[in-house]
């Protein structure tokens, strides 16, 4: 008889906002975004939640310079 799996799901939040949600599975963690500015990352995985929201702080922090940029011409 094998055994069952327990999965491990957590809430990342960045900046007051809810960017997703990271599922453990046999393979890592696995994001899914709930806003549209993280759907860059959305379906990939990481070793673990920890790296998935220091992923999402960074994408977060990429978008902000690019938006930044682009605002100044």
């Amino acid at each position: 008889m094998s055994q069952a799996q327990t999965s491990q799901a957590y809430v990342i939040e960045v900046s007051d906002r809810t960017a997703g949600i990271v599922v453990s599975d046999n393979r890592g963690f696995c994001f899914f975004s709930s806003d549209r500015a993280f759907d860059g990352l959305d379906g990939g995985y990481f070793g673990s939640a920890r790296a998935a929201e220091r992923a999402v702080r960074a994408h977060l922090q990429r978008h902000r310079e690019v938006r930044g940029r682009a605002t100044r011409g």
